[in-house]
Order: C-alpha cells, then sequence, then structure tokens
C-alpha cells in the first residue's frame, strides 16, 4: 500500500495533503491555526475564572 501512496501529513486546518516535513499547506491556515489557538486560549482562561468565582461564591456564603 505505500509504494502506491507517497507518506505525507495533512494541514491541521484544512486537510489537504502536504510533504511530511511540513504542518501546514499555506501562510492562511498558519495564521487560522494561531487565530483558532488564541481563542481557545481566552476560552480556558474564562472556564478558570468563572470556576474561581464559584469557588468564592461557595465558601462566602457557608455551604
Amino acid at each position: 500500500m505505500s509504494d502506491i501512496i507517497k507518506q505525507h501529513n495533512h494541514c491541521q486546518i484544512c486537510g489537504k495533503a502536504i510533504p511530511v516535513s511540513e504542518t501546514y499547506c499555506s501562510e492562511e491556515c498558519k495564521k487560522r491555526y494561531a487565530i483558532m489557538m488564541k481563542r481557545r486560549k481566552l476560552i480556558v482562561y474564562a472556564m478558570y475564572a468563572l470556576i474561581g468565582i464559584i469557588l468564592v461564591v461557595v465558601l462566602l456564603t457557608g455551604q
């Protein structure tokens, strides 16, 4: 099977076949990935803040 299909990876954003040594097929996909990671990091920070607020409220109300 590997004789028929050359070794390759797929772009993490759009899924196009790319050489093994690369991660993204274009600069546009690289930028989209960076934006996606920033948003994901923001969501994680927001979740930690929400958990902290809930803990403070629960501890202050004495339950």
